[in-house]
Protein backbone atom coordinates (compact mmCIF):
# COMPACT_ATOMS: atom_id res chain seq x y z
CA UNK A 1 0.00 0.00 0.00
CA UNK A 2 1.24 3.47 -0.91
CA UNK A 3 0.14 6.61 0.85
CA UNK A 4 0.57 10.00 -0.78
CA UNK A 5 0.59 13.29 1.10
CA UNK A 6 0.47 16.59 -0.77
CA UNK A 7 1.54 19.97 0.54
CA UNK A 8 2.32 23.44 -0.75
CA UNK A 9 -1.06 24.66 -1.86
CA UNK A 10 -2.38 28.09 -0.99
CA UNK A 11 -3.58 31.38 -2.34
CA UNK A 12 -1.55 33.51 -4.71
CA UNK A 13 -2.12 36.42 -7.07
CA UNK A 14 -2.10 35.96 -10.80
CA UNK A 15 1.45 35.81 -12.10
CA UNK A 16 2.73 34.31 -8.87
CA UNK A 17 4.28 30.94 -8.15
CA UNK A 18 3.70 27.94 -5.91
CA UNK A 19 5.47 24.63 -5.49
CA UNK A 20 3.48 21.54 -4.65
CA UNK A 21 5.09 18.53 -3.05
CA UNK A 22 3.86 14.97 -2.78
CA UNK A 23 5.63 12.54 -0.49
CA UNK A 24 5.01 8.82 -0.74
CA UNK A 25 5.32 6.10 1.83
CA UNK A 26 6.83 2.76 0.93
CA UNK A 27 10.01 1.50 -0.65
CA UNK A 28 8.91 1.27 -4.26
CA UNK A 29 8.44 4.98 -5.05
CA UNK A 30 11.31 4.97 -7.51
CA UNK A 31 9.55 2.40 -9.69
CA UNK A 32 6.26 4.32 -9.96
CA UNK A 33 5.08 6.79 -12.54
CA UNK A 34 4.04 9.89 -10.62
CA UNK A 35 1.81 12.72 -11.63
CA UNK A 36 -0.68 15.43 -10.87
CA UNK A 37 -4.34 15.94 -11.66
CA UNK A 38 -6.50 18.91 -10.77
CA UNK A 39 -10.19 19.46 -10.31
CA UNK A 40 -11.83 22.86 -10.43
CA UNK A 41 -15.21 23.45 -8.82
CA UNK A 42 -17.96 22.01 -10.98
CA UNK A 43 -15.56 20.43 -13.45
CA UNK A 44 -14.12 17.00 -14.04
CA UNK A 45 -10.72 16.01 -12.80
CA UNK A 46 -8.09 16.69 -15.48
CA UNK A 47 -4.55 15.52 -16.06
CA UNK A 48 -1.83 18.12 -15.45
CA UNK A 49 1.60 16.46 -15.60
CA UNK A 50 3.39 13.15 -15.17
CA UNK A 51 6.92 11.87 -14.83
CA UNK A 52 8.08 8.32 -15.46
CA UNK A 53 9.96 6.35 -12.84
CA UNK A 54 13.33 7.03 -14.47
CA UNK A 55 12.63 10.75 -14.85
CA UNK A 56 11.77 10.63 -18.52
CA UNK A 57 9.51 10.95 -20.34
CA UNK A 58 7.71 13.93 -18.84
CA UNK A 59 4.25 14.88 -20.06
CA UNK A 60 2.18 18.05 -19.60
CA UNK A 61 -1.27 19.13 -20.56
CA UNK A 62 -1.05 21.92 -23.13
CA UNK A 63 -2.58 24.47 -20.75
CA UNK A 64 0.44 24.37 -18.41
CA UNK A 65 3.33 23.84 -20.82
CA UNK A 66 6.03 26.43 -20.30
CA UNK A 67 4.64 27.42 -16.89
CA UNK A 68 4.66 24.23 -14.78
CA UNK A 69 7.57 21.88 -14.15
CA UNK A 70 7.27 18.40 -12.67
CA UNK A 71 10.28 16.75 -11.06
CA UNK A 72 11.04 13.95 -8.65
CA UNK A 73 13.57 13.10 -5.99
CA UNK A 74 13.58 9.34 -5.55
CA UNK A 75 15.88 9.58 -2.53
CA UNK A 76 13.18 11.62 -0.77
CA UNK A 77 10.20 9.71 -2.18
CA UNK A 78 8.88 13.06 -3.36
CA UNK A 79 7.48 14.50 -6.56
CA UNK A 80 7.18 18.24 -7.10
CA UNK A 81 5.10 20.52 -9.25
CA UNK A 82 6.61 23.97 -9.69
CA UNK A 83 3.89 26.31 -10.90
CA UNK A 84 4.90 29.69 -12.32
CA UNK A 85 2.94 32.45 -14.04
CA UNK A 86 -0.21 31.22 -12.36
CA UNK A 87 -3.56 32.21 -13.81
CA UNK A 88 -7.01 32.33 -12.21
CA UNK A 89 -7.99 29.34 -14.37
CA UNK A 90 -5.35 27.27 -12.54
CA UNK A 91 -7.52 27.46 -9.43
CA UNK A 92 -8.37 23.90 -8.40
CA UNK A 93 -7.72 21.13 -5.96
CA UNK A 94 -4.50 19.44 -7.05
CA UNK A 95 -4.11 15.71 -6.55
CA UNK A 96 -0.97 13.62 -6.62
CA UNK A 97 -1.21 10.14 -8.12
CA UNK A 98 1.06 7.12 -8.42
CA UNK A 99 0.95 4.23 -10.85
CA UNK A 100 3.08 1.07 -10.55
CA UNK A 101 2.42 -0.12 -14.11
CA UNK A 102 5.76 0.15 -15.95
CA UNK A 103 3.90 0.37 -19.26
CA UNK A 104 2.38 3.71 -18.25
CA UNK A 105 4.30 6.92 -18.69
CA UNK A 106 1.41 8.98 -17.32
CA UNK A 107 -1.05 8.67 -14.49
CA UNK A 108 -4.69 8.10 -15.34
CA UNK A 109 -7.96 8.26 -13.40
CA UNK A 110 -7.72 4.52 -12.74
CA UNK A 111 -4.21 4.81 -11.25
CA UNK A 112 -4.43 3.07 -7.89
CA UNK A 113 -2.88 5.57 -5.50
CA UNK A 114 -4.07 9.12 -4.80
CA UNK A 115 -3.40 11.83 -2.28
CA UNK A 116 -6.06 13.78 -0.47
CA UNK A 117 -5.59 16.92 -2.56
CA UNK A 118 -4.34 20.42 -1.88
CA UNK A 119 -6.17 23.62 -2.78
CA UNK A 120 -4.58 26.16 -5.10
CA UNK A 121 -6.38 29.47 -5.48
CA UNK A 122 -5.19 32.13 -7.91
CA UNK A 123 -6.77 35.56 -7.60
CA UNK A 124 -6.95 38.06 -10.42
Amino acid sequence: QVQLVESGGGMVQAGGSLRLSCTASGRTFSSYTMGWFRQAAGKEREFVAAIYSSGTPITYVDAVKGRFTISRDNAKNTVYLQMNSLKPEDTAVYYCAADPDPRRAIVVPSSPYWGQGTQVTVSS
